[in-house]
């Protein structure tokens, strides 16, 4: 078979890479409903496609969990479950789930809970960890970050990996205005400690948003271990963006996984942030929207990709309403469908109202 990229668009949008020995696939499911129907759909295409879910994005509100829990029945992958506060008497707002079909995956546990799955080809390992909490959610906001690593680093050690083998992280706070410093202090030292700085910082999201367990931190993680030289990871700099490590928040603008099918791009959660590290337009989400778009366009042309190329994708509204500001600049710039989750959430300023995290893949 040879390598390609196919995208669906239907009650659930679906991207899917086919590689010789696999299948990758991103299906994005947005729903007005009590989410029933929406997570009967989503498992309904995950075995039609007879693949695997490893990782599992839900936004919704606290009322919709056990509903939610009770509809996917018999679940045997890890959950990422981020309430939002238009969610709280409302509808279900969107999921998006990960799948493989056609090799090998392992489950990854921690004191017997399941919180991720590794996998591997002749080129490399993976790992995928979601919706890793401290052990005690009662512990202060800076102990609870840093149980957070430590568990991403013991799960990888449980997979084999090192914590340098991140490429990765989404990084969702409660509150997050209130500490989203002294949380990045926390992630600093962390990564001190771990020699990230010496090896790669990975790409991030990190936004405000609460979930059903009241922890102060929820986690998801992608690794990934070269076995040859085939393979080769590096960051990718923003042609418009100072790199954020300039105001003291750790993570790359992105980073791109080259293999001998295919290059694969994943843009960290990016924001209305100018050339200075400073936010631009504030109190206007229409031109905050057009300048992340700016910024993300660039970066993809950067590595000779463009919005064709996308295969998933977050969008993070701080307020609701600015959503058709959205749909208005995808209609005015032809920007095509791809399976794109929508959430409402606190971005990591007070006076930023929108943020995007995108894949993207260039077949060779």
């Amino acid at each position: 078979m040879n390598t390609q990229i196919q995208r669906y668009y239907s009650d659930c949008d679906y991207a899917t890479l086919r590689l010789p020995d696999r299948s990758e696939h991103w299906l994005s499911v947005r729903s007005g409903g009590e989410g029933g129907s929406l997570f009967e759909t989503m498992k309904r295409k995950i075995m039609d496609l007879e693949g695997t879910a490893i990782s599992h994005f839900v936004m919704a509100g606290c009322q919709h969990y056990e509903k939610g829990i009770n509809a996917m029945g018999d679940i045997d992958w890890p959950l990422t479950w981020i309430q939002g506060d238009a969610c709280r008497r409302g509808s279900v707002y969107s999921s998006q789930i990960a799948s493989i079909s056609g090799v090998d995956i392992m489950p990854v546990s921690l004191d017997g809970e399941l919180v991720g799955y590794q996998y591997e080809d002749e080129d490399a390992r993976f790992c995928r960890l979601s919706g890793l909490k401290a052990k005690d959610t009662s512990a202060s906001r800076r102990e609870q970050s840093y149980s957070v690593f430590e568990r991403m680093d013991e799960a990888l050690a449980a997979a084999g990996m090192e914590f340098t083998d991140t490429v990765r992280t989404w990084l969702y706070l409660e509150r997050l205005l209130e500490w989203y410093g002294a949380f990045n202090e926390v992630r600093t030292d962390f990564f001190d400690k771990r020699g990230v700085f010496d090896s790669m910082v990975p790409a991030s999201t990190g936004i405000g948003a609460g979930n059903p367990w009241g922890a102060a931190v929820l986690a998801d993680l992608l690794a990934v271990a070269p076995k040859s030289e085939s393979c080769r990871i590096e960051p990718v700099r923003s042609p418009l963006q100072c790199p954020a490590p300039d105001y003291k928040s750790s993570f790359s603008r992105a980073v791109e996984l080259a293999f001998p099918e295919y290059r694969q791009l994943l843009v960290s959660g990016t924001a209305s942030i100018d050339e200075n590290g400073r936010t631009a337009h504030a109190g206007d989400p229409e031109a905050q929207i057009d300048l992340t778009m700016r910024v993300i366009r660039e970066l993809l042309a950067s590595r000779g990709m463009d919005w064709s190329n996308l295969t998933r994708g977050i969008a993070y509204f701080k307020n609701t309403a600015d959503e058709i500001l959205w749909e208005d600049w995808c209609a005015a710039n032809d920007m095509p469908r791809f399976p794109l989750a929508f959430s409402h959430a606190d971005i990591c300023r007070d006076d930023l109202l929108f943020e995007l995290e995108v894949d993207a893949v260039a077949l060779l």
